[in-house]
């Protein structure tokens, strides 16, 4: 396992580059979020240690953060003011370009991969999830038919024009991005719904993830009831991701200070179970460059990169 520390910051997102398997973004937060200022760190891992290779401040904290899928120098990360900023890595000095609409914290950000048009979500505290160019100031279109605060919205890897949301609501909105309105909404969890994610081989499952501390399958053909649940989280879980190399297989980080593998095929209980922070686990994300590696981040200023033992003997 190799570990950095993001002194004085909490970790909310770390993501791999889909470009480069050695290089990493965190999306950090001065005290908890709660106010003060956010760093953006960029890490490469070398020789099995992590090394940071430039940071950039922001004016306020920064909640996520998601790569370019067609330039390896830019992200994008959300933030507690409402704001969203466009970083290109290759030129650190000049400030990032700024999208400006959202009226709340934006908590999550995600970049298209099935067309294209090289576009990204955002999704707000403000009930409403916003479609971006990068190259335009205005957004390309705004979404509501949350009636809470909207955690999560990410594009399907499968399915052009289509994304999913999740909300303080319970529920799971599925869109066509060229429709004002939800295509389909259904209750998911009987709590708030943190997070989720699409299966990378099957167009029509994907997971949720509440603050029940409850893990769910769900085939969006016939949502009646779950494919699958999977039990284990003391608390909410705050993150779910699907492996990028196995269809049955998950990763969750919970704010009860863990980190978890599920294969969703083998039951409902974690195959693994790993606690190597000390604070709210926030950050999660899988390298699709390397078979079986996790990145993750908390609030105790740690970032770790590992290959669960799980997956070392191979259950992907």
């Amino acid at each position: 396992m190799a570990s950095f520390i993001t002194p004085n910051r909490h970790g909310y997102s770390v993501r791999f580059s889909p470009f480069n398997p050695d290089r990493l973004v965190v999306a950090t937060s001065q005290f908890f979020g709660l106010t003060g200022g956010g760093t953006l760190f960029i890490l490469d891992l070398n020789d099995n240690k992590i090394v940071e290779v430039q940071s950039s401040q922001w004016t306020d904290g920064l909640f996520d953060v998601v790569w370019s899928e067609n330039n390896p120098d830019h992200v994008v990360s959300a933030s507690g003011d409402g704001g969203l900023q466009l970083w290109n890595l290759s030129t650190p000095n000049v400030p990032p370009v700024t999208f400006w609409e959202h009226k709340k914290e934006v908590y999550s950000v995600d970049w298209a991969r099935t067309r294209q048009d090289q576009l990204f979500l955002s999704a707000s505290w403000d009930r409403s999830i916003k479609l971006w160019d990068p190259n335009r100031q205005s957004s390309l279109g705004t979404f509501t038919g949350h009636s809470q605060l909207v955690y999560n919205a990410m594009f399907s890897p499968h399915l052009p024009n289509c994304f999913a949301s999740v909300s303080g609501d319970g529920s799971l909105k599925l869109w066509n991005s060229l429709s004002p309105q939800p295509s389909t909404s259904f209750r998911v969890h009987d709590a708030e719904v943190l997070s989720l994610d699409w299966c990378k081989y099957d167009e029509n499952l994907l997971a949720t993830s509440g603050s029940d501390g409850l893990i769910r399958g769900w085939d969006i053909r016939n949502y009646l009831q779950p494919m699958f649940q999977l039990k284990g989280c003391e608390y909410a879980v705050r993150r779910v991701q699907f492996s990028p190399h196995c269809l049955s297989v998950l990763a969750s980080v919970s704010y009860d200070f863990t980190t978890r593998v599920w294969d969703f095929k083998q039951g409902c209980d974690p195959v693994e179970t790993i606690q190597h922070h000390s604070e709210f686990v926030y950050g999660l994300d899988w390298n699709a460059h390397r078979k079986g590696q996790l990145a993750d981040c908390g609030w105790d200023s740690l970032v770790h990169v590992f290959t669960p033992k799980c997956l070392k003997s191979g259950i992907n």
